[in-house]
C-alpha cells in the first residue's frame, strides 16, 4: 500500500484521537471545577407527587392571595436568605459563595435582571472588581439560545447589562442563557456547550461560582417550552376580495401607508405604538409572500391578513379592538371582506369570540406572570 496514504491515514487517526481526548479533558476540567462548589439551583421544578412528571409552578410575592390557585406558570427559584452587600462572597477560601440578593421573582417590564424563572444562570463572585474588557471574548461568543451578560458592582446594586457600552467594574457577574424561545427549548446538550463557555470566563477572573445543572435545567426547559406553546397565540384577520379580483401591490402600499404601517425588513407592512414604539401588528401576504417595494410595483395579491401576535402585545384587548377597527376601514378602502380561516364572512359576533379567544390568552399569560408585552414575553416568544 502507498506510503504516503498510510501516513495521511494515521495522521487522520491521530487528529480525530487527539479532538476526542481535548473535549473529553474540557468536560471533566468543567466538572471538576463545578464540583468544588456546592450546586445552588436558580430554580427548581416542582413534581407530580403521584406521577414522578416534572410540572411548572408558580410563585408569586408572599402578599398574593391567589397564589396557591394560579394554574399554569414557570418554575421558578428557590427561595434565598438576604445577604448583606458587604456579605457577598464572604466565607472561607474556597467555599461556596454567597447566593445573589436581592433576586426579583416577577421583574417590572423595564427591570434589567437575572431572570432565574426563564434563564440557566452562572452566577460569578469576583475577588476583585473587573472592567468590562476582562469580558471581550465572553461577549463575541454565541450560544445555541440568546444569552446576557449582567453586573454589578461598587455603590450601584442595580444589575446593568455589560456591553460594549457599560464600563463597569463589575464585582458581580451573572452569565444567563435563555431556556426557550419559538424555536424550541435547550438542549441538554446545548446547556452543556453554554457551561463550557461561561467555565474559561470565570477561571480567568478567579471567580467563585454557583453552576446550575445543567440536567435539571434541561428539565425546566421542557417545561418552559410546553407551557409558552400553549400561550403563543396569534390572532389573524384575513381581508379578501371575493369576486375573484386581486388587489394591486401600488394600491395596497398607499392604502397602508395612509393607515400608518411602514413596510418592514421582514417583508409585511408593521404598525407601531405611537407611544414607546411598540409593534402593535402587521399586515401580511394571504400567501405569506414578503412584500419588498420593487416587487409591489406589479404585484397582485388576492388578500392580506392584519396579525395581531398575542404576548408580544401590551394590553393585547385594546391592540384587538384598533386592529378590528382597522380591519374594516381596510376592507371598505380595498372594496374586501373579512374573513376567517376558513374563508367564511367574519361578523361582529364572529370578532367578539376572537376578541374573548384574545382577553383569556392574556389572563392565562398574566397567571403565568408573563406580562404581554413585557421583556419576559418578548424574550420566550421571540
Amino acid at each position: 500500500m502507498n506510503p504516503l496514504f498510510l501516513g495521511l491515514l494515521a495522521a487522520g487517526a491521530i487528529l480525530v484521537v487527539g479532538v476526542l481526548l481535548y473535549n473529553w479533558i474540557q468536560e471533566r476540567r468543567l466538572r471538576r471545577r463545578r464540583s468544588n462548589v456546592t450546586a445552588v439551583r436558580g430554580s427548581s421544578t416542582a413534581r407530580d407527587a403521584g406521577q414522578g412528571r416534572a410540572e411548572p409552578v408558580l410563585a408569586v410575592p408572599d402578599e398574593d392571595p391567589d397564589a396557591a390557585s394560579m394554574p399554569q406558570s414557570i418554575a421558578i427559584a428557590e427561595s434565598e436568605p438576604e445577604v448583606e452587600p458587604e456579605a457577598a462572597g464572604a466565607g472561607e477560601p474556597g467555599g461556596e459563595p454567597s447566593p445573589p440578593r436581592g433576586l426579583a421573582a416577577r421583574p417590572s417590564r423595564d427591570a434589567i435582571v437575572p431572570d432565574a424563572e426563564i434563564e440557566c444562570i452562572v452566577w460569578m463572585t469576583l475577588p476583585e472588581p473587573v472592567p468590562t474588557t476582562a469580558l471581550t471574548q465572553a461577549l463575541a461568543s454565541r450560544a445555541a439560545k440568546p444569552t446576557r451578560w449582567l453586573g454589578r458592582g461598587g455603590a450601584n446594586p442595580h444589575w446593568r447589562l455589560i456591553d460594549g457600552a457599560s464600563a463597569g467594574p463589575w464585582q458581580e457577574i451573572a452569565a444567563c442563557m435563555l431556556l426557550a424561545n419559538r424555536s424550541g427549548a435547550a438542549s441538554r446538550e446545548e446547556l452543556e456547550a453554554f457551561l463550557r463557555l461561561v467555565d474559561p470566563v470565570a477561571a480567568s477572573l478567579n471567580a467563585q461560582c454557583v453552576w446550575p445543572d445543567e440536567r435539571d435545567e434541561a428539565g425546566r426547559a421542557d417545561a418552559l417550552d410546553r407551557l409558552c406553546a400553549d400561550l403563543d397565540v396569534q390572532i389573524g384577520i384575513s381581508i379578501v376580495k371575493t369576486d375573484s379580483g386581486a388587489i394591486a401591490g401600488t394600491r395596497l402600499r398607499g392604502v397602508a401607508e395612509a393607515a400608518g404601517f411602514r413596510l418592514g425588513a421582514t417583508g409585511s407592512f408593521e404598525h407601531f405604538q405611537e407611544d414607546g414604539g411598540a409593534l402593535l401588528y402587521s399586515l401580511q401576504d394571504l400567501n405569506q409572500q414578503p412584500f419588498t417595494l420593487e416587487g409591489l410595483r406589479t404585484l397582485s395579491v388576492a388578500g392580506v391578513v392584519l396579525l395581531l401576535d398575542v404576548p408580544r402585545v401590551a394590553e393585547p384587548v385594546k391592540a384587538f379592538e384598533q386592529m378590528r377597527l382597522l380591519a374594516k376601514r381596510l376592507a371598505q378602502t380595498l372594496e374586501a371582506t373579512l374573513v376567517d380561516d376558513n374563508r367564511r364572512s367574519l361578523d361582529d359576533a364572529g370578532l367578539g369570540a376572537i376578541r374573548t379567544q384574545v382577553q383569556a390568552t392574556a389572563g392565562a399569560l398574566r397567571e403565568a406572570q408573563i406580562e404581554p408585552g413585557g421583556q419576559r414575553a418578548l424574550r420566550l416568544f421571540g
